[in-house]
């Protein structure tokens, strides 16, 4: 079953899927089998691995470790055309839809696509969004772009039509690593309303309740990050899974 197909019947399923991203610049090699182990007895749906900007961490070994230590999906969550690589199961084919940076919306696609195609790596079209959050983030300096300001989810909503509207499969509504803020839930409420397909969002979510807000207001997969890279949350992973998957669980 294609990666996107399984997102969808998990939402269907549970209610909202669960993503923890692996940044390869911010795990440490050797804990990072442990911290599979975590993820997979806590319930969580998959993988995303990738970084905005990537330093010292080795995108392709770290995915293998995790391949070889986990069954779960692994999709990369590209942060420039050098994070393409074949031995993952998919990837999020970004579009940068709230900024008007061309190479971000359609200029690095051409220069990736070839390699996806040769590597015969899913490509799930997604509209990212950068959404303001108390701070300035590295994917907004990276990418030369502005957030949407926090107080305006009525931008974010006729963005996010846009991308349905021009055939992307999923929005994803961005904080950042590390936000201050996270996506307020009105936002996620009025874009949640608009669309049909699938609505990703993450960036400083540090509760399980956070996560559970968001996906009362519509989110259909949440991602945490950077709480994770702190090995003393790891025993928490399992109440954001719970959280998440409304449908299975109740907190009180």
């Amino acid at each position: 079953m294609k990666v996107y197909e399984h997102l969808k019947n998990i939402i269907s399923e549970k209610g909202a899927g669960y993503l923890v991203l692996i940044d390869p610049d911010h795990v440490e090699s050797n804990k990072l089998p442990e911290f599979l182990s975590y993820c997979e007895s806590a319930g969580v749906d998959g993988l995303l691995i990738g970084g905005s900007l990537m330093i010292h961490g080795d995108l392709k070994a770290t995915i293998a470790t995790v391949k070889e230590h986990s069954k779960l999906p692994v999709v990369i969550f590209p942060g420039s055309v050098s994070q393409v690589t074949p031995n993952a199961d998919a990837i999020l084919f970004i579009s940068l839809i709230s900024g008007r940076n061309a190479e971000q919306l359609i200029g690095k696609h051409v220069l990736a696509a070839p390699f996806l195609k040769k590597y015969d790596l899913e490509p799930i079209s997604t509209g990212y969004m950068l959404i303001e959050s108390g701070s300035s983030t590295t994917a907004e300096y990276i990418s030369g772009s502005k957030p949407i300001p926090r107080n305006k989810p009525e931008i974010a909503a006729a963005t996010a039509l846009a991308a349905e509207y021009l055939g992307m499969k999923m929005v994803y509504l961005e904080a950042g690593s590390g936000a201050e803020k996270n996506v307020p839930n009105e936002m996620v409420k009025l874009v949640s309303s608009q669309i049909s397909i699938p609505l990703i969002v993450g960036g400083g979510i540090k509760s399980a309740q956070s996560a559970r807000e968001k996906v009362e207001n519509g989110a259909g997969i949440i991602v945490t990050g950077n709480y994770f890279e702190d090995e003393n949350n790891w025993s928490k992973i399992k109440d954001f899974a719970e959280a998440v998957h409304i449908k299975n669980s109740i907190i009180v």
